[in-house]
């Protein structure tokens, strides 16, 4: 048994999130510094350069990447051999995600009721996502969620009938009714599978796979394949002028389902798809 002061989540928490909206993952970096290289024509070319430029300055001044720093989702992967000191998990999470929003003077965007809109203050509640595993170490990864893409999510419950064909069409569509409004290029996760809840959980997880990391099973690598060329046709392009690049990655996630089901859940993030990690 290993003991964990609640002290060393808050800290790390503060941490993570405040690297995450400063910093993007070098795979992503680099996903879009290529794209950049393959738009031709003048206006998406310019536009992606300015994205390369935005993502440099950010890192620089060590400022936000995106004016919108999201609402603050947390997913932790708990070692059962752990033992936490000091207070309790969820109050941990939260005083991490009041200080870096606070400290790290990021935009402060959660209201605490949905229909009664005032804002919190501090960021929090934040959106934390626990499962126990196995061993004596705690594994966070901060993945702060902007709202002009996830505005643009979707999810259906088709049946056990539908064809990959017309999951892909599903797929495409909502991509293309969401044209500009999630800041494109997007990096799309998809979840297959699970009920209602965990299939949108699986699209969640999606987003925070490294765009360098392929699915593992040949089945869904093709059909990643064929659904970023598919949306990369749709010309909605850079910023939604038209272009090359309308996706940058798509991470295509699974889970068992019902014998009567076939949830299909799509979770949009932009081009500032944001996530860091730390393992305590």
């Amino acid at each position: 048994m290993r003991e964990i002061h609640v002290q060393q989540i808050t800290d790390a928490v503060a941490d993570l999130f405040q690297q995450a909206n400063r910093v993007l993952p070098q795979d992503l970096t680099d996903c879009i510094t290529c794209a950049a290289l393959r738009e031709t024509d003048a206006l998406p070319h310019a536009i992606m350069g300015d994205l390369v430029d935005n993502l440099a300055a950010a890192d620089k001044m060590h400022v936000p990447i995106c004016q919108d720093t999201g609402m603050a989702v947390l997913f932790c992967d708990l070692g059962q051999d752990v033992h936490l000191t000091g207070g309790d998990f969820e109050s941990a999470v939260n005083r991490g995600v009041a200080k870096a929003y606070k400290d790290g003077y990021l935009r402060l965007s959660v209201v605490g009721d949905p229909l009664r809109r005032v804002n919190t203050g501090d960021n929090t509640p934040a959106v934390i996502h626990l499962r126990l595993v196995p061993g004596e170490h705690i594994s966070l990864t901060a993945a702060p969620k902007g709202f002009g893409s996830e505005n643009m999510s979707a999810l259906r419950m088709f049946t056990p009938s539908a064809t990959v064909d017309e999951i892909e069409d599903y797929l495409v569509s909502a991509v293309r009714n969401a044209g500009s409004n999630p800041c494109p290029p997007m990096v799309l996760g998809i979840g297959i599978g699970g009920d209602f809840e965990s299939c949108a959980l699986l699209a969640k997880r999606a987003l925070c796979r490294p765009v360098s990391v392929r699915n593992a099973d040949p089945f869904y690598r093709d059909m990643e394949d064929r659904l970023l060329e598919k949306i990369n046709a749709l010309d909605i392009g850079p910023q939604g002028f038209g272009g090359k690049t309308t996706a940058l990655s798509v991470a295509i996630e699974t889970a068992p389902t019902h014998i009567a089901g076939l949830p299909v859940a799509l979770n949009v993030g932009c081009h500032v798809t944001r996530h860091a990690h730390a393992v305590l």
